[in-house]
């Protein structure tokens, strides 16, 4: 019994490894490709994915041979977003939002040392920034992210604000750690963060934090633009709008 329980977790980890990167590939894989990436001996990534379809977590296509992730994800995580007050309405102040700002509309959470996208509401634009929803971010360089790590809790906010990765991601991202603490804290005093091409070059966003009636950050909603469109007095003009839309999911996941 005790060595079952102990091999228990090692199992599940791989099957949620596999999960993981199969998420990675919206028009499936193979399951030798996803045995490569993860590392595991291709017999074993047969029998977890075996199990993984049978359970209604993934697909297989037998004429490609590929598989993809099953629709008991989606009810699960429409389950997980509504247990965070993460509705339909929710989704419809989005729409509000970018019917104002005519440009992209993105909902986060943090995850750990990320960010997670769970709703991103594209603009009417022909030219428009798109959010990927399920997808992580990274925290340092978007300007959801610095609001995240600002409004955390402040044990969170220590950690992170010490200790969170700081690549170069964009041309304009902040890799020092004492111009991390020092952007971190005028955040907190403006109550709003901008990434001005410091995830990607050519896009800029501003983003405001969802707080809860202690004061932190359930979420974060940013408005976000290609740079050549928009300036950062711009988007700042677009704080009224944002703001409002904050208090109103607040009000929402509050009610869940």
């Amino acid at each position: 019994m005790a060595k079952e329980s102990s091999a228990a977790p090692d199992v599940v980890g791989k099957a949620l490894a596999l999960l993981s990167r199969l998420g990675e590939h919206p028009d499936g894989a193979p399951a030798a490709e996803l045995a490569r990436q993860v590392g595991f001996p291709l017999s074993t990534a047969h029998r977890l994915l075996g199990a993984l379809v049978r359970e209604g977590f993934a697909t297989f296509d037998p004429a490609t041979k590929r598989y993809k992730l099953g629709l008991h994800l989606f009810a699960l995580a429409q389950q997980a977003l509504q247990s965070r007050g993460f509705t339909g309405m929710t989704r419809s102040v989005l729409e509000e939002v970018s019917s104002v700002t005519r440009e992209a509309t993105l909902l986060a959470v943090r995850d750990g040392e990320q960010q997670l996208y769970v709703f991103s509401i594209e603009g009417p634009q022909q030219v428009r920034v798109v959010g990927e929803a399920g997808r992580h971010g990274p925290l340092h360089c978007t300007s959801q992210g610095k609001v995240l790590v600002a409004f955390a809790e402040q044990p969170a906010r220590d950690y992170l604000v010490a200790n969170l990765p700081l690549p170069a991601a964009g041309p304009r991202a902040i890799t020092g750690r004492q111009s991390f603490r020092s952007e971190i804290e005028r955040v907190r005093e403006s109550g709003y963060a901008v990434a001005d091409e410091e995830h990607e070059a050519g896009i800029r966003a501003i983003g405001v934090p969802v707080l809860d009636h202690d004061g932190v950050a359930l979420a974060a909603i940013a408005t976000a633009a290609p740079a050549y469109r928009m300036t950062v007095p711009q988007l700042e003009g677009f704080l009224p709008t944002l703001r409002e839309a904050a208090n109103a999911v607040a009000v929402l996941m509050a009610l869940r």
